[in-house]
Formats: C-alpha cells, sequence, structure tokens
C-alpha cells in the first residue's frame, strides 16, 4: 500500500513538473505585445509594425474582438458590429443569410497597415471602443419571430452605457448632451445583414431611443412598395408576403418609424423597373425623395452630397446601405442585381461625403457570397464601404450643445 501510495505521489510531481515546462514554453512562444484579454484589438499606430498575419484567428470584423455582447451585460462598447442572418424576405437570389460571415470574411485587412483612413483623416480603431457582437440567433422556420429576435438583439445593445462619454463640443469647448429623445447617449450599432426585410425591426429598435428618425437609403429599388403590388398582401403583418425586402420602408412609414419629409429613399442608385408611376407616388406619400442612379452622370459625386445633406439636414439619421447600390461590375453578389448602378469608389466617396452628420447607426445588407467571384469582390466592397461609415461616426460624437435645436 504504501509502495503504491509513493508511485502516485511520484506521478503527480512528475505531470506537475511537465505541465510547468510547457507552460513556461507557451510563455516564451507569445508573440510579443499579447494582450491576453484586450478590451480593443491592438492596431498600430503611426510609424509603427504593420502587416501582421491577418488571415489567422477567428475571422471578426476587421479583426475586433469578439464580444459576446448579448448574454454578457456587463459588455460596453461604442460601436457594435451585430450580424442578422435572415434571408426569408427575399423575392429572387436567397443567400443573405451568409452575409455576415462573409462581409467579416472581406474584411480582413481592412486593418492590415493600421486603419487610419486618408481622406477622413482619422482612425476609428483608435478613437472609439468598437467591438464584434457576433450574431443574433435568428430562426430560419418563423419570419414572425426572426423579426422580433432582430429587434430584441438591437434594442438590448442600442441601450447599453456607452464606453465613452460625449464629451465637448469641438468648436466651443461646450459640454454636449445627447441627441436621442430619450435624454441618453446610446452606442452605434452597425448592423451586418441578411436581406433588407431586417430594416423594419432596426428601425423599431431606434424609435425607442430616438423616436422618428430620418433614413438615407442607398438602394437600387424603393422598397416602400404596397404589399398589394409587391407580395400580394393587404394585410398588415408578417403573413401572406405583406412584410418581405421590398415593403419594409411601407410598413415603417405606416407605424411612424421615418421623418416624413426628410429622408432619402433609393438614392444610392434607384433603377428598378416599377409596375408603373403608381409606385413613384406611394413613394412619396411614405415621405421619401429620390436620387436616380443616372443623376451622377450630370450632377457627379459633389452634387449628389449636397442634395442629400440638403434633405436630411443635421438632424439624427439612419443608414441603411443595399449593397446591390453599387453596379453587379464590382458588387455581383446579391439577391436582386440591377446594371447601371455606381462604382464602389463612387459610394465611397459620397459616404465619405457625408461626414460631420449625426449617424445614430447603420446597416449593410444584401450581401449573398454564394454569387461572390472567387476574388471576394463583393464581401470587400461590403467591408470596405462600412469602413467609411466608420469613420463618419467616429469623427461626429451624438451630442449637441444644451439649448441648441
Amino acid at each position: 500500500m504504501q509502495l503504491l501510495l509513493a508511485i502516485t505521489l511520484l506521478a503527480a510531481r512528475a505531470l506537475a513538473a511537465h505541465q510547468e515546462h510547457h507552460h513556461d514554453e507557451l510563455e516564451d512562444q507569445m508573440p510579443l505585445g499579447y494582450v491576453k484579454y484586450p478590451y480593443q484589438a491592438s492596431y498600430p499606430g503611426d510609424n509603427e509594425v504593420t502587416a501582421d498575419s491577418i488571415f489567422s484567428g477567428i475571422t471578426t470584423f476587421a479583426r475586433l474582438p469578439w464580444v459576446q455582447c448579448l448574454t454578457d451585460k456587463s459588455a460596453s462598447f461604442d460601436i457594435a458590429f451585430l450580424g442578422a442572418p435572415f434571408d426569408t424576405g427575399t423575392s429572387y437570389r436567397p443567400g443573405a443569410r451568409f452575409g455576415p460571415s462573409g462581409i467579416r470574411a472581406g474584411s480582413r485587412r481592412l486593418t492590415l497597415y493600421g486603419g487610419y483612413n486618408v481622406p477622413l483623416e482619422t482612425n476609428p480603431f483608435k478613437l472609439l471602443k468598437i467591438v464584434d457582437c457576433g450574431d443574433i440567433p435568428v430562426t430560419p422556420y418563423d419570419n414572425a419571430h426572426a423579426i422580433q429576435q432582430i429587434e430584441d438583439g438591437h434594442k438590448e445593445l442600442l441601450h447599453r452605457t456607452p464606453s465613452s462619454a460625449l464629451g465637448n463640443d469641438s468648436l466651443t469647448g461646450e459640454p454636449l448632451v445627447p441627441l436621442a429623445l430619450d435624454g441618453k447617449h446610446h452606442p452605434r450599432v452597425i448592423t451586418l445583414g441578411g436581406d433588407h426585410t431586417i430594416v423594419l425591426p432596426l428601425l423599431r429598435s431606434i424609435y425607442s431611443a430616438y423616436g422618428a428618425i430620418s433614413v438615407i437609403h442607398f438602394d437600387s429599388h424603393l422598397d416602400t412598395w404596397k404589399p398589394s403590388v409587391f407580395g400580394g398582401s393587404e394585410g398588415k403583418g408578417i403573413g401572406g408576403g405583406a412584410l418581405n425586402h421590398g415593403t419594409y420602408f411601407y410598413w415603417a412609414s405606416q407605424e411612424g418609424l421615418i421623418k416624413n419629409g426628410s429622408s432619402i429613399a433609393s438614392h444610392g442608385a434607384i433603377r428598378t423597373t416599377l409596375s408603373g408611376p403608381a409606385d413613384y407616388e406611394n413613394d412619396d406619400n411614405a415621405g421619401f425623395k429620390r436620387i436616380e442612379a443616372r443623376e451622377i452622370d450630370t450632377l457627379g459625386v459633389g452634387g449628389i452630397i449636397a442634395k442629400i445633406r440638403e434633405t436630411v439636414g443635421d438632424k439624427p439619421v439612419y443608414l441603411s446601405i443595399d449593397i446591390d447600390s453599387i453596379d453587379p461590375a464590382f458588387a455581383p453578389a446579391t439577391g436582386t442585381p440591377e446594371t447601371g448602378g455606381w462604382s464602389t469608389r463612387e459610394l465611397r466617396a459620397i459616404i465619405r461625403g457625408l461626414d460631420g452628420l449625426h449617424i445614430v447607426s447603420a446597416d449593410i445588407v444584401e450581401v449573398a457570397p454564394a454569387y461572390d467571384t472567387n476574388a471576394e469582390l463583393t464581401t470587400m466592397a461590403a467591408a470596405d464601404v462600412l469602413f467609411e461609415v466608420l469613420g463618419v461616426m467616429a469623427k461626429t460624437p451624438l451630442g449637441k450643445i444644451a439649448g441648441k435645436a
């Protein structure tokens, strides 16, 4: 018995020594600057070493830290990326449920050289705490339940306390107060779709903090169609085709989620066919103004930007981007492609032209990676567009000087 006990003790000591030695080896192999649980990804600054192995590790947007925000109620952030893998509201090609993972893959090299945006003269990754919160668990079997899941998931993050305070106005030095109607400072959420149906639950979430909101909508389609025209159902609700990726703005207008007369609908390159002129009349009634894709030939990028800013003014605004606003020559992987759109360069320039607007949250939708090229043209385009959105958001806090309208 004593011999057995002695052998057991010797084996335990040998195992402990081996584990300690193995741990020391791992410590020696850790890369320089390694942080076990970073609150923020480590991005190189000005004149620092860049070009790390961006193709390794778990794929998050721009290699941001993955935080399980929906289950970890203590997680705080200034901007959160959130996937909404829903595509059962499509009318043509499905597949956007894989959009969130595709966009993340397309974003891998966004920060290869550090993340500094040259035209906007800012590095959002250095200014704010930005995280990837993964995806909302969305059911593919029950649209009504899925829509509620998306609203609840977005609202859960929108009503967190941001990591950074509002601070002071950059010109006057006076302290800023929140823009939200509930008087609170909210973080921003950038949602990765998913088909465009997801914007109805997202706007319902936004309404809970900001009330009726102005909308900037880049798309090749109106998305304000009446259910009787697009889906064949007059009845309000999910069933019977009433809510889909062509009617969600109709319902958003009916529910009072959009500021009437101060929104740009489909201005990102409206070029779809219609059932007839009545579709435009219905679009007008929903409170939207349009900029046709072809107008860029006469107005140019600067003229498009001026038209958008004239419409939304300095009010808080929600930004929704359908990847099909870009011509399929540059972004083929989408559910309802339309030729004659804008180039990736033009759309990125127009988004940079929104610098100074109070963008409360945003989304990019209708990316369906199954139709992409081997070179990942569409998912890279989506990621690069969001890089511009990040820069605009980082430069303009969601605050105003007290007493100023």
